[in-house]
């Protein structure tokens, strides 16, 4: 048996099965090895009949009584008596008839199972039971894996297919250096495969968590550190600092700014008088001001007579950064050398866009991905903007070096805080500069939990904001209804409000199935305040900024990360009104400790760390359906493991290893790097 062995050929692995697997994307030994169990149920402990208390039991028992029937829903039902020397328990399995027949009473079984109150008794409903005479054994008396089901491929399956190709497993050849497994302390990657499936004991599983948890972290740091080595190689053009040219921009401003912003604008200044490429990333807390950050640093790179490029995830947004960089440079000479490049933009307009870019008469130029396109073509474009939430991968990047013909400067904003360890983890290729301060002139948002049976009095003061002048959100998870999630959809709820609850106001619907002139016909409107309220999708997330919105519901609350509500709330009480947001559960039930949490503190930073132990990773910055930080065994909690794969990648460096000797971790860093993780 090999790694590329198609499943088709192990024992019990017919059409049917193999459909399932298929479906699942498992088509290989190799594909089976790398999915991963969720979680685990322990069974390993036998325990005497009379002993069993509720929860996860594991008994050594013969069965008795058994007999099936059908209720009176249809139902089958097979029932048994489970017996050992101490006492005996009443089994129960649901839709499995075939139990019936295949118990022998005679046999002695091994039986796993959850010992619970149902249908008025205590019983073991729907465990599992193997023969006890059976060497090995998958589904009873061990540590039993849990796997991610889809549609009918179960545990029970994969766990049969598993013990087939566990000999295998436990020969794979090693992955890392010798002299760094036994440094660190790690078990081989075998073992570590072997036990993360059909673990011996707790502490192998333990050590084959660590084993592979620092493989997948020591790859994602080989990769950061590639990148930062190869973006120092390359060639910038400095910018020297005018101090009367950063001073002229501060006496404008129509506010202070802070002594974060006013740091951080300074970090960037240090790192662009070099031709060492800067490669940066602003983060700062919803409000903290990133915007007049960006914007200082693009008025000293036109200074020297360079370009930027701003990139921003969507048209709106791009829209709102060009208006906000107009007038924040309105008393400087780039007033009118701003430009605006997006996918919707008319053939005419565009051309003149681009013609203005290539003779040098634009400066810098805001826009979505149009801003990569071939017809592009920058006069010398110095430095380059990322702006939240927007996958820049090496690909793109090259190709605006390509078209500069030097590596420009790299600035990335986030308005997502990055809890230390995630940072430190993906981030490690960047310099990190942050805004922990919000501007004086920021009034702060408050936060009320809302029960369904509590409408009527969010909505008086929902009413009162708007009868004071001012502006409202009502956010939505899902568009459309949706059979599959009971959650609140946009378009029900702007029917429901505009005919009952806001019927005296102007209300607008604004979500992603929009065209990109719609969503800003909406927008516009509720900019000039021709809209009261836009009931929305989580499309008003980041960075769309109304001064006048004082007021937000997000429906069915409980349904969005914390970072996300944090991201939402923070479109009100951006200017001198104190804001107020609403978290509408989606039932009467206890609230949880997210939802706690976010109503407590507008601390972004304490809320990423919590939101990173509760949820993971991809809760933060929806990494997981982007495919780039893929950790499905390490925990970025874990900060010992952390510091342990950062000192190996130096002991890597320095005991001037090549990573072509070792070609399945060079593969993953290979394709690690192609995601770079410039957010």
């Amino acid at each position: 048996m090999q790694l590329k062995t198609e499943l088709l050929q192990l024992k019990g692995v017919g059409d049917k099965i193999q459909e399932r697997l298929t479906s699942a994307g498992l088509n290989t030994v190799e594909d089976l090895i790398d999915y991963y169990p969720k979680r685990y149920d322990d069974y390993s402990v036998i325990t005497p009949i009379k002993n069993i208390d509720i929860g996860k039991v594991s008994l050594k028992v013969k069965l008795s009584q058994i007999g099936s029937r059908r209720t009176r829903r249809g139902l089958s039902l097979t029932e048994a008596v489970a017996e050992d020397d101490t006492g005996k328990v009443k089994i129960v399995w649901f839709n499995q008839p075939y139990r019936a027949k295949s118990i022998n009473p005679s046999k002695q079984y091994l039986l796993s199972g959850e010992y619970a109150f149902q249908s008025g008794r205590l019983q073991i409903v729907n465990p599992n039971i193997e023969l006890d005479e059976e060497v090995d054994h998958v589904q009873t008396g061990r540590i039993v894996p849990i796997y991610t089901e889809r549609g009918q491929l179960n545990s029970v399956i994969l766990r049969k297919l598993v013990k087939q190709i566990q000999p295998l497993m436990q020969s794979l050849p090693e992955t890392l250096p010798r002299w760094l497994i036994d440094k660190y302390n790690l078990i081989s990657y075998g073992a570590a495969c072997a036990n993360i499936h059909l673990p011996q004991s707790i502490e192998l599983l333990e050590q084959a968590r660590k084993r592979l948890g620092f493989e997948e972290l020591f790859v994602l740091m080989m990769a950061s550190s590639q990148i930062h080595i190869q973006s120092l190689r390359a060639k910038a053009l400095p910018v020297a600092f005018s101090q009367d040219v950063a001073t002229e921009f501060v006496k404008n401003l129509p506010f202070k700014m802070t002594d974060a912003q006013r740091k951080c604008v300074w970090q960037i200044y240090k790192d662009i008088d070099s031709d060492e490429p800067m490669n940066r990333l602003i983060e700062g807390d919803v409000g903290s001001g990133k915007t007049v950050v960006a914007a200082m640093a693009s008025l000293m790179v036109a200074h020297a007579g360079l370009q930027v490029a701003l990139l921003a995830p969507t048209e709106l947004l791009a829209r709102q950064h060009a208006d906000t960089l107009a007038k924040l440079l309105a008393h400087s000479p780039l007033k009118n050398k701003i430009g605006l490049l997006t996918g919707s933009l008319k053939s005419a307009p565009k051309k003149l866009i681009l013609d203005k870019l290539k003779n040098n008469h634009l400066s810098i130029v805001v826009g979505t991905h149009a801003l990569l396109q071939e017809s592009v073509d920058w006069h010398k474009l110095g430095m380059i903007i990322v702006d939240e939430q927007h996958r820049f991968g090496v690909g793109q990047r090259q190709k605006l070096v390509l078209k500069a013909g030097h590596m420009p400067h790299v600035l990335c904003l986030t308005a997502t805080p990055i809890p230390r360890s995630l940072a430190l983890t993906v981030y490690g290729d960047l310099d990190i500069g942050i805004l922990d301060q919000v501007p004086s002139q920021k009034a702060g948002v408050d936060t009320e939990i809302v029960s369904p049976n509590s409408f009527a009095q969010m909505f008086k003061i929902i009413e009162a904001e708007l009868k004071a002048g001012r502006q409202a959100y009502v956010v939505c998870p899902l568009i459309s209804e949706s059979e599959a999630l009971q959650a609140t959809s946009a378009e029900k709820l702007y029917a429901e409000l505009s005919a009952r609850e806001l019927k005296n106001w102007k209300v607008g619907l604004l979500h992603g199935r929009l065209k990109a002139d719609q969503k800003d016909e909406v927008m516009q409107k509720f900019i000039k305040h021709q809209l009261d309220v836009i009931v929305s999708t989580t499309v008003i997330e980041v960075g769309v900024d109304v001064a006048n919105a004082t007021v937000m519901a997000i429906y069915s609350a409980d349904r969005f990360g914390l970072a996300q509500l944090h991201q939402l709330r923070g479109r009100v009480g951006r200017a001198e009104h104190r804001g107020k947001c609403f978290l509408v559960m989606s039932d009467s039930s206890a609230p949880s400790r997210r939802i706690l949490a976010i109503s407590q503190t507008n601390d972004g930073f304490k809320l990423a760390e919590m939101d990173l132990k509760l949820r993971g990773p991809g809760a933060i910055y929806g990494t997981r359906q982007h495919g780039v930080l893929d950790l499905r065994i390490a925990e970025l909690t874990d900060t010992k493991l952390i510091a342990e794969c950062r000192a190996a990648v130096k002991d890597f460096a320095q005991n001037n290893e090549n990573l072509l000797k070792y070609p399945q971790i060079a593969a993953k860093v290979a394709k690690a790097s192609k995601l770079t993780y410039l957010n």
